[in-house]
């Protein structure tokens, strides 16, 4: 009978802890704030001067393109810009020292003929008034001297243009034609710098997406990488648990794959929405309890930087 009984109850133990829960360990994940550098043009890769794995500082160079086009725009906007140059220069000097002695040469012509013309319209002009010349001749004379008049009023006005210079607004006109050609030079030249692909950040490059002869397009990510010294651990943690951890508090954390334990602190803690990621495999809690991230800086950060990304630990 006692033997029965112990049978028995020994069952029912087994029974209980076969339905009971087991505590699971809080776990997290080993972040890194990364960064990604990409072309602002489209090209092909020409050359590629960093590694996967390598530590780069701010300005180095890590890739350059081959960009055949904008070597063809470079080319016409030069072109623009002497163009624009030189017609500004001819507005801005005038007319050439040979246009005003061919011009010169013009008005002390038209000038002799003037002078004939009001000669002879004066001696017209008398002879009309004595009877002596009819009013068909008289007109004739008139308009010979009008039409020198007016021949001689405009070659003075063609020589003091061109000996005075164009008008202000014609320069004005010619300086903003050369000031835009500049301006698209100055756009393709920048467009030209662009083909090198440079590091603005320290970082440690990771992946790098294309190889030399692939084409890169504008905006495409090409390297991929970590920031040094912004090593985390992040937690995600249920509603019912949350209170535990507060912001500021020390805490420490165990790297599951080395069993290496890193002391911390709770910098963040903030709700989650409904589709962000959670760190735990299974996770432990119900569907309608709110899910909260816990952000943990390690006092070390030093020692941090040797863990390997996306690695679990646990509180």
């Amino acid at each position: 009978m006692n033997t029965s009984f112990k049978s028995v109850l020994f069952v029912l133990i087994l029974a209980a802890s076969a339905c009971s829960k087991p505590e699971k360990s809080t776990e997290g994940k080993i972040k890194r704030e990364t960064l990604a550098f990409a072309p602002k043009v489209t090209g092909r890769v020409l050359k590629i001067y960093v590694k996967e794995g390598d530590f780069v500082k701010e300005g180095d160079t890590l890739a350059m393109l081959d960009v055949p086009e904008v070597n063809a725009k470079l080319s016409q906007a030069k072109g623009a810009v002497k163009a624009a140059g030189a017609q500004r220069d001819m507005a801005k000097n005038g007319a050439t020292a040979n246009q005003l002695k061919q011009l010169r040469a013009k008005k002390s012509g038209i000038t002799e003929q003037f002078k004939f013309a009001e000669k002879s319209f004066s001696r017209a002009k008398a002879m009309f008034a004595d009877s002596m010349m009819t009013p068909q001749a008289f007109d004739e004379a008139t308009a010979k001297y009008n039409g020198a008049k007016a021949q001689l009023t405009a070659v003075n006005a063609e020589y003091n243009e061109a000996e005075k210079g164009v008008r202000p607004e014609t320069q004005t006109a010619t300086q903003g034609q050369a000031e835009q050609a500049l301006g698209v030079l100055q756009e393709v030249q920048v467009a030209l710098s662009e083909r090198y692909i440079i590091a603005t950040n320290d970082m440690q490059v990771e992946t790098i997406s294309l190889r030399v002869g692939e084409l890169a397009t504008a905006g495409y990510p090409l390297f991929n990488g970590y920031l040094p010294a912004t090593t985390y651990f992040r937690f995600t943690i249920p509603e019912s648990k949350i209170a535990a951890y507060k912001k500021g508090e020390a805490i420490e954390v165990t790297v599951i794959y080395n069993k290496e334990k890193l002391k911390g602190k709770i910098q963040t803690v903030k709700q989650l929405t409904r589709y962000a990621d959670i760190t735990a495999a299974y996770p432990n809690y119900d569907v309608e309890e709110g899910v909260y991230e816990v952000k943990i800086i390690p006092d070390d950060q030093q020692a941090a930087e040797k863990l390997l990304v996306n690695a679990t630990v646990v509180l």
